[in-house]
């Protein structure tokens, strides 16, 4: 099975596209259940209804959340799908499990106030604080995640009409934009900084360290990046790049866009994934109404 997994696994990568992480967490969770069968005597090719179910017991006995049982239920879906497409089994029994139901956790957000502490932050005047603010600026201007930004390569943007080429998951290209703000920052930072920090030395990439002349900026140093600015900025509240997408969403919908069009510049193949921002703008717009009605306000 092992031998079956890292054909799959090469599967993921030159067939559907699916980024590192994404297989990593496939190759855990398949790897997971293959030793699950080890420990329980169970043959990984004729498996039972039974057999599943008492599978998801552990997990649910582990105390694991609903959004980890529905991945690893769905990374073996998709693993036994390919089995079955290879001929290796007769049924995906995985096909008839049922996903939990998804747990509804608000997407976190930061105000408009702490967008304009936060990306004061950085000293422009430095090559490290171009860098660092043009990293804001773009996840924030373009809703763009933390790995299309590393991905960006000067080739992908065109600064005459302020868009970037972005290739997102399952190798989907989309177009995003950025604003003025955002456009003299990343001219600065390609007149300066961008060269200062790599001394010379040719590289693809928009982002980059001093370090690694020939590659991009990884995606847990523009986590660092922004764990220290926060720190500097004094903003009380855990801020990832995930959360200035959230961000950017929450904002673009909050001043009336279309969940349509918010659709689009995520990358989200499904509107119900989108749909979850919805909540936090109905509910700043529960807030107004209660504030503002006359039969409606707090006594």
């Amino acid at each position: 099975m092992v031998i079956v997994l890292k054909k799959f696994i090469s599967y993921l990568d030159s067939e559907r596209g699916y980024s590192k992480y994404t297989i990593k967490n496939y190759e855990l969770d398949i790897l997971d259940f293959i030793n699950y069968c080890k420990c329980n005597k169970l043959d990984e090719y004729k498996l039972t209804y039974n057999d599943v179910k008492s599978y998801l017991v552990k997990l649910y006995d582990k105390n694991y959340k609903a959004k980890t049982i529905s991945r690893k239920i769905s990374s073996l879906r998709t693993f036994y799908s390919y089995l079955y497409d290879n001929n290796l089994i007769k049924d995906n029994i995985f096909k008839y499990i049922s996903l939990p139901k998804k747990e509804k956790i608000l997407p976190k957000y930061i105000t408009n106030e702490e967008v304009t502490v936060l990306f004061n932050t950085p000293d422009i005047s430095s090559p490290i604080g171009q860098r660092n603010r043009l990293i804001l600026e773009l996840l924030y201007d373009s809703g763009i995640r933390v790995a299309e930004l590393c991905n960006i390569k000067l080739s992908d943007i065109n600064l005459g009409n302020k868009t970037i080429r972005i290739l997102g998951k399952g190798s989907k290209e989309r177009i995003v934009f950025y604003g003025d703000v955002c456009k003299d920052i990343l001219e600065l930072y390609l007149i300066e900084g961008r060269k200062a920090l790599l001394n010379n030395k040719s590289n693809p990439y928009l982002i980059v360290g001093s370090y690694k002349k020939d590659k991009p900026l990884t995606t847990r140093s523009v986590e660092l990046i922004i764990n220290d600015l926060i720190e500097k900025a004094a903003i009380k509240k855990k801020v990832t790049p995930h959360v200035l997408r959230h961000t950017f969403a929450t904002h673009l919908l909050n001043e009336g866009c279309d969940i349509l069009i918010v659709k689009e510049l995520l990358g989200h193949s499904s509107l119900d994934t989108t749909g979850i921002y919805t909540h936090v703008s109905n509910e700043r717009l529960r807030k107004v109404y209660l504030d503002s009605h006359p039969r409606a306000k707090s006594k």
